[in-house]
């Protein structure tokens, strides 16, 4: 369980925020997470202003963190609570001048390794070059 923080101003523009301060509700953001093809299985969605709460249950400690990144990269959020329990996932914010590249030297220690980085985060990333500052990604752990 732990707390994550995501850049508020940053993520993906879904519709159905109640105020610009505020995060989209929790049917929005449950359909964001099944569009992704995201296995919802077990899991409920709260949101409480610009914080999210993630709980339920998951089928894999994969799954609860691509669905934290899911809700926690949409533009409003600025903070997921994990109340699945687990694993602690590791991830990284983005910051300018970043590539997968440069973020796998940083984690993972080989640059080479930024095809990882980018599995680990499919389907929230379609490409391994379309990556924006203050987007928080996954990184895998051997």
């Amino acid at each position: 369980m732990g707390l994550w923080s995501f850049v508020k101003g940053a993520g993906k523009k879904l519709v159905g925020r109640a105020e610009a301060s505020e995060a989209p509700s929790e049917d929005v953001l449950m359909k964001e997470v099944k569009d992704l093809g995201l296995n919802t299985e077990g899991v409920t969605i709260s949101v409480e202003g610009d914080q999210v709460k993630v709980g339920g249950t998951t089928v894999s400690q994969e799954m609860k963190e691509k669905i934290i990144l899911a809700v926690g990269n949409v533009e409003g959020v600025a903070a997921v609570s994990d109340e699945v329990g687990g694993g602690e996932p590791v991830f990284h914010t983005v910051v300018k001048g970043e590539n997968l590249s440069k973020i796998a030297k940083a984690t993972l220690g080989n640059a080479n390794r930024y095809p990882e980085i980018f599995e680990a985060n499919k389907p929230m990333l379609t490409h391994p070059d379309k990556i924006y500052p203050g987007q928080v990604l996954r990184i895998p752990q051997d």
